[in-house]
């Protein structure tokens, strides 16, 4: 998901024809939205696998640190993108973010960290 929504919709939509700087902010908000719920709720759902039938010490802390890694961008990254397209969609102007270019290198965090975890899990 990550992969197919981050790296390959977000920057698409913004290509297709007809498809203008508002429009594209309002459909990436919904689908970062989602994605986000659909993270928040794997990220739970592997949290709870963890405590109820553990891992071993090395999968445990990557799944640590991509529960950070998600925190971080939805607690910190995201409100500050946020502001920015709410100035946008409201017909302001707002200045090039460094939040966005943040929120990439932790979307490439996950990927690097997922891929991380699904080694060790199949060792």
């Amino acid at each position: 998901m990550v992969l197919a929504i981050s790296f390959l919709e977000a920057p698409l939509k913004f290509r297709a024809p007809d498809v203008t700087t508002v429009i594209g902010l309002g459909i990436g908000r919904l689908v970062f939205r989602a994605l986000n719920v659909a993270e928040l709720v794997l990220a739970l759902v592997v949290i709870v696998g963890v405590v109820v039938d553990g891992l071993p010490l090395g999968p445990t802390v990557v799944v640590g640190v991509l529960v950070v890694l998600l925190a971080v961008q939805l607690g910190a990254v995201r409100p500050a993108l946020n502001r920015r397209s709410d100035r946008v969609l409201a017909g302001g102007d707002a200045p090039r973010s460094r939040a966005h270019l943040v929120y990439i290198a932790l979307e490439v965090a996950k990927v690097v960290a997922l891929v991380v975890l699904g080694v060790l899990l199949l060792a």
